[in-house]
């Protein structure tokens, strides 16, 4: 009875070993199955994150280009607008220029003229023609010359060369211009140089 008893408690220990190590070993399976699903997976992440950085490096790439593409259009602009300026400034005054040259024509026949003839009034009538004529041609070109004589003084238009004492002006006009003055497109282009007129020492001391 007793060895019936042994061997039957042996048969149970023994039957229990080895459901104990077929736990462990399909605990072993599972995790092993487990972590080369997670490493599939830590796999795929990380080809997918370095599918997205040649994607972001392919952007960056096709900005950096398309930046040297804009920075070389924007010099050669730059190269342009000053070739521009420069034969701007060179030739901006051509059509003026053009438009007085037959006036230095007519100055040089009248030169020519007088040296031919003894008859200075319609030498001095010529010269007068000219150079209203010329004043015309100015004038299409925005110059306009300053009304000054007989005007009140203006600083900002007329530079005094001369104080006059006088009673024939009122104070402070402008008595005589040495030389015209011009705007241009209403811009002072010039100042009159003038001679301003004040009262006389005795009439200022009744007026006092």
């Amino acid at each position: 009875m007793e060895r019936k008893e042994k061997k039957k408690s042996q048969h149970q220990t023994g039957f229990k070993e080895t459901e104990g190590e077929n736990v462990i070993e399909n605990i072993g399976e599972g995790l092993h199955l487990h972590l080369e699903e997670e490493s599939k997976e830590r796999e795929k992440e990380i080809e997918e994150l370095k599918k997205k950085v040649e994607e972001k490096e392919k952007e960056v790439k096709e900005h950096h280009d398309r930046l040297l593409r804009v920075a070389a259009d924007l010099e050669n602009y730059k190269k342009r607008m000053a070739r521009e300026k420069e034969e701007w400034v060179k030739f901006t005054n051509e059509d003026l220029i053009k438009s007085i040259l037959p006036f230095v024509d007519n100055l040089e026949r009248a030169v020519n003229h007088s040296e031919k003839t003894e008859d200075i009034q319609s030498l001095v009538e010529g010269l007068k023609l000219t150079v209203r004529q010329l004043l015309n041609i100015l004038n299409k070109f925005g110059v306009s010359p300053i009304e000054a004589l007989g005007k009140p003084f203006d600083p900002t238009m007329h530079e005094a060369m001369l104080v006059v004492e006088t009673d024939q002006h009122e104070a402070n006009r402008v008595v005589e211009e040495f030389q015209k003055g011009y705007l241009l497109n209403d811009r002072l282009l010039r100042p009159a140089m003038v001679s301003v007129s004040k009262p006389l020492e005795g009439e200022a001391q009744k007026r006092e």
